[in-house]
């Protein structure tokens, strides 16, 4: 069994592979160091379906169930506890009919716990799996969590996991002002995080706790043992429990950066499908026009194949819509604010009068105007505009970082703008 050292402030290391017949092991070397830091404890626990060991049994379970811990609330995201709630739907208070425990919900008319949800709680711990996008809404709930335990001076432990989109690059716009759970921005700060943040949970929760909140929380992350900036999830020997009904595979996680934005269009972004942001459509679009038009571009690790598809729920259930289902080829050339943009364009070229652009889909992109913008530049030229704030972004992201870069590689991953 792996053991816990600390290697930086508030960071617990295992010290174990991951490679080969040793990644379960790995996994439960990190979960055991875990049950180690917080032995004797009473816990508040935030998490959902993807806080998971390497049998497939929910860590919560085993920390309810351990002679030396005590869980006395669990706290539910976006999706429940359960994962069985779909997107944008409030979570309610109940007890868990399992354990027994309160279950408070995070996702609704309150982010955080309550001081009374707290009275009873040493710990506050979190884990849950997240996908690598700013926009989506689980690390925005940790820090909410984090701010919450910090009042209460409770000490805050994040059970890291890897990040699915990859941990070797900082892309797309950093959000200019507070979204909320698609992207916070503290005051003063002059700028948030990047789309795509290149981080793990652990390590965006040092970053915000060091460089933006006050005060501070007593935080402490339980590293991924062996990880690295390059490795990939199907190195990991780790099964995917999808974090949310519309993240079903870990292709969907990379589809996931550059099709999000349909959600703020008039264009059905695969929801009520099995392929959800991978088929995009609506029953205006001609499918081979769109996806001849998106694979002239020769866009770098993605091609695009004319598909029709009727959602069984969401925007256009159960009408026909035609539109193209994106491929990711090449996960390292993929660029997917480059695509996304590029579909977009398209799409505001072939149907001027038909596509819309919602006003919220500036709280996606992180750009200001987008329908204005892609109406009139390049994608190119959006993505130049944010290039100073990403540049400053990737500084401060540099300086709060866990894991190494893999031997030989170079590091961080910077496209050519």
């Amino acid at each position: 069994m792996g053991m816990g050292r600390l290697i930086s402030p508030g960071v617990i290391a295992v010290t174990m592979g991951v490679s080969g017949a040793a990644a379960q092991t790995s996994l439960e070397a990190q979960v055991q160091s875990l049950l180690d830091h917080v032995r004797g404890s009473r816990l508040g626990v935030i998490t959902n379906p993807t806080g998971v060991d390497g049998a497939l049994g929910q860590i919560a379970d085993r920390l309810h169930a351990g002679a030396s811990t005590e869980v006395v609330a669990f706290f539910a995201p976006e999706h429940g506890l359960r994962g069985d709630r779909q997107a944008g739907v409030s979570v309610p208070d109940y007890i868990d009919p399992a354990t027994g425990i309160p279950v408070h919900s995070l996702y609704g008319s309150r982010l955080a716990p309550t001081a009374a949800q707290l009275a009873n709680v040493d710990v506050l711990v979190f884990d849950i799996q997240d996908v690598g996008a700013r926009h989506y809404t689980y690390v925005w709930t940790m820090t909410h969590c984090m701010e919450a335990a910090a009042a209460q001076g409770i000490p805050f432990v994040v059970f890291d996991r890897p990040n699915p989109a990859g941990a070797d690059r900082a892309e797309g716009a950093p959000n200019p002002a507070d979204y909320g759970l698609i992207g916070r921005k503290w005051p003063g700060q002059p700028f948030g995080v990047s789309t795509r943040h290149g981080m793990t949970p652990g390590e965006l929760a040092r970053l915000v706790n060091g460089a933006w909140m006050s005060p501070q929380a007593d935080l402490t992350v339980i590293a991924i043992p062996g990880y690295t900036r390059q490795t990939r999830w199907e190195e990991l020997g780790r099964q995917w429990v999808a974090p949310s009904p519309n993240i079903p595979t870990v292709d969907t996680a990379f589809a996931y950066l550059a099709t999000c934005i349909f959600e703020q269009t008039n264009v059905s972004e695969g929801r009520g499908t099995t392929r959800p942001f991978e088929l995009i459509g609506a029953p205006f679009i001609d499918s081979l026009v769109w996806a001849s038009d998106l694979n002239a571009l020769d866009l770098p690790g993605v091609r695009f194949r004319a598909a029709s598809f009727i959602p069984t729920f969401s925007r256009y259930a159960n009408q026909v819509c035609n539109g193209v289902q994106l491929h990711v080829l090449d996960r390292e050339a993929f660029d997917p604010f480059l695509t996304g943009l590029w579909m977009l364009k398209t799409l505001r070229t072939r149907h001027p009068v038909d596509f819309v652009i919602n006003a919220n889909a500036d709280r996606l992109s992180g750009v200001p105007g987008l329908a204005n913008a892609v109406a009139t530049m390049t994608p190119e030229e959006i993505i130049a505009g944010w290039q100073a704030d990403l540049t400053a972004f990737r500084a401060l992201r540099a300086q709060y970082l866990i894991y190494p870069v893999a031997p030989g590689n170079s590091g961080l991953v910077l496209r050519p703008e």
